[in-house]
């Protein structure tokens, strides 16, 4: 029995379903999870001690690779100092003033430690600020696993939502709205309907959980002008987009600037951390100057702070958006070439340094069209690629990374890789 197993079976004892995230279990693939033990670069390394070629990227923030030497740097000189102090420090400034230089839209931001907390607490702020209670989402798209977010659609367009998990009561769930990504005619019918009611929109830009799903440039600025109109916040949440994409994010590509923003990912460096803004008159109605209360004791701690302004530091470096989305392209379209030869319907897209890949005959744009993909033949496809030493995301219904570790020898190893496993499924 390998290590991997025997870590599995001994984590079920103690933790639910083995893992501290659904999506690690394998569930949706089959098979054992990797317990991973090391990483550097594009690589990281199982307890057997096997080698991958990691597209995962510990979900988006890796975007320099493990173990960048200036980030670890940054994050050893702090340490010596404390891990936590649950007071204010000069790095939490810092890194405030360069989220609000590289996003336009944030005028003042607040910190917090994770993606989920940046959600919803963009979401309290925006009924606290609008004195209204309902929000539209859309299919697909995942803002964390807050109460009002894990909800699905109704039976008809304008029913309430249900909820997605067991433990969200009906109660919550009757706020939220949820429509069909990248329809402009579902969304004039929710305004028309229910404009008055409607505190905020939420929206992915680039959706990356439902696998990476671009919205059309019509759908973003429809909900730019009903926002406006209507008096509703307009909510990015850009916790994976956000620094992936862009330097200045999906709002950046598209010309369009919400109300709110959250952060996630890139800015912790691979660390805890996170971060909502925007305006400064829906900001001043956050606690302490507002009745929007919002805490965290660890908001802002300082190893993640520094992990992350490193990060940001970085990444502005010239021409590094431009090598990375080179070389995410790269890779879709190699994958795309093998899968032409082996006749596989396959597709793929990536934009900056987020990518999918889909078994179907072209790119999706909604959920509904991501679930028509060949799941059975993306399982066998990921096996193959695992055996090979290529780590993709263990589900169909998941975005991939690229870091700027991914060189073309990397790359050129995946693509050989995929000619064999998209052979193995023509067979």
């Amino acid at each position: 029995m390998s290590k991997n197993q025997v870590l599995f079976e001994r984590a079920q004892r103690t933790i639910p379903g083995g893992v501290n995230s659904p999506v690690r279990a394998f569930r949706s693939v089959g098979g054992t999870p990797r317990f991973i033990e090391r990483a550097e670069g594009a690589y990281f390394w199982d307890a057997d001690g096997k080698r991958y070629i990691d597209y995962i990227g510990s979900w988006g923030p890796m975007i320099l690779g493990h173990v960048h030497p200036e980030v670890l740097d940054a994050v050893q000189r702090v340490l010596a100092n404390g891990f936590s102090f649950g007071a204010p420090t000069e790095a939490e400034i810092e890194i405030a003033e360069e989220i609000c230089k590289l996003v336009p839209s944030i005028e003042q931001v607040r910190m917090v430690s994770s993606g989920t907390e940046a959600t919803m607490s963009a979401l309290r702020l925006a009924r606290g600020f609008t004195n209204r209670s309902r929000i539209i989402k859309f299919e697909g798209c995942y803002h964390g696993h807050a109460d009002s977010l894990l909800v699905k659609a109704g039976s008809g367009l304008l029913t309430f939502g249900n909820p997605t998990s067991a433990g969200v009561p009906a109660d919550i769930a009757k706020h939220t709205t949820v429509l069909e990504y990248n329809n402009v005619e579902q969304l004039d019918e929710a305004f028309r309907a229910f404009g008055s009611e409607i505190a905020s929109v939420i929206v992915e830009p680039v959706a990356g959980n439902m696998n990476l799903v671009r919205a059309t440039p019509e759908f973003l600025n429809a909900l730019r002008e009903r926002c406006s109109e209507y008096g509703a916040v307009l909510i990015f949440d850009e916790v994976m987009c956000g620094f992936r994409v862009a330097l200045g994010g999906a709002q950046e590509v598209y010309g369009i600037k919400p109300d709110l923003t959250c952060l996630g990912k890139v800015i912790g460096g691979g660390m805890p951390a996170a971060a909502f803004g925007g305006r400064r008159d829906i900001m001043a109605h956050l606690a302490p100057l507002g009745g929007v209360y919002q805490a965290g004791t660890l908001s802002g701690n300082p190893i993640a702070v520094a992990a992350g302004l490193k990060t940001l530091q970085l990444i502005q470096r010239r021409g590094f958006y431009d090598d990375l989305a080179k070389q995410t392209r790269k890779l879709v379209d190699g994958l795309t070439a093998a899968a032409r030869e082996a006749k596989v319907p396959f597709s793929a897209d990536s934009i900056g340094g987020m990518f999918g890949l889909y078994f179907m005959d072209s790119v999706p744009g909604s959920f509904a069209q991501i679930q028509q993909g060949d799941t059975k033949r993306f399982n066998a496809f990921f096996h193959a690629m695992l055996d090979a030493g290529v780590y993709f995301a263990p589900s169909a219904f998941e975005a991939g990374f690229v870091s700027s570790a991914h060189d073309d020898a990397v790359i050129d190893a995946t693509i050989d890789a995929a000619r064999g496993a998209f052979a193995s499924l023509a067979a």
